[in-house]
């Protein structure tokens, strides 16, 4: 069965419809209508409609004032108008922009005051900028940073005050350097430490008071 002939079809697909499924299946079917309703009162209509418009038309809905329409922008938007967005007062359109903006030019959004948005960011910028995000006040942005900084830097997280981001520091660390982390107050980072540390080191953890990190060490020191 082929496209219905008619532009628009009652409870399937209508422009004037509330539901923005059968808004987009019309656009499907009549795409080259998009650019007719840019500027549509609805905004469900708006950001439908940004999602098949010729992109050049774009850059004209980047001040729309609901958020939707601008997210479904943000989708398309060519790189050099994205920047455009970074500044966007709602934390999805940034966060959609941090996800699709180039790599040299994420260094722009890293001190954004949304914790999504830099954590996107910690997770596509090149190495070399996460030095700027190593004292992230966002936990889960520093355990991003700890797994993909490099190992001149990694070790300045040896003393963050969050367990879960030293445990990611001693999943990294080299084996030689995991000594400083044997009497960390966490057993998760010591048990990291366990594993990997020298066995010539693994008697500071022989007496562990921690049953699963004192068996790990015997274990592996062959006292077990």
């Amino acid at each position: 069965m082929g496209r219905p002939s008619t532009r628009c079809e009652l409870a399937k697909a209508c422009v004037h419809d509330r539901y923005a499924r059968r808004i987009d299946r019309f656009f499907t079917w009549n795409p080259a209508l998009a650019k007719e309703f840019l500027s549509h009162p609805y905004f469900e209509v708006r950001a439908v409609a940004a999602k098949h418009v010729e992109v050049f038309y774009l850059p004209r809905m980047i001040d729309d004032p609901d958020a939707t329409v601008r997210w479904s922008v943000a989708q398309r938007l060519p790189q050099r108008q994205l920047l455009m967005l970074r500044q966007d007062p709602d934390r999805e359109v940034r966060i959609q922009v941090a996800r699709r903006l180039h790599v040299d030019q994420l260094h722009q959004m890293m001190g954004d005051g949304d914790y999504g948005v830099r954590l996107i960011v910690a997770q596509r910028i090149e190495p070399q900028w996460l030095v700027r995000l190593l004292h992230d006040e966002d936990r889960e942005v520093r355990r991003v940073v700890a797994a993909r900084v490099g190992s001149a830097l990694l070790g300045a997280m040896a003393r963050d005050e969050e367990a879960a981001v030293r445990t990611v520091v001693a999943q990294r660390l080299a084996p030689a350097q995991l000594v400083a982390l044997c009497h960390d107050p966490d057993w998760r980072v010591r048990y990291s430490v366990a594993e990997r540390i020298d066995t010539a080191h693994l008697g500071l953890l022989s007496d562990d008071e921690d049953d699963a990190v004192r068996a790990l060490a015997r274990n592996r020191s062959g006292l077990a």
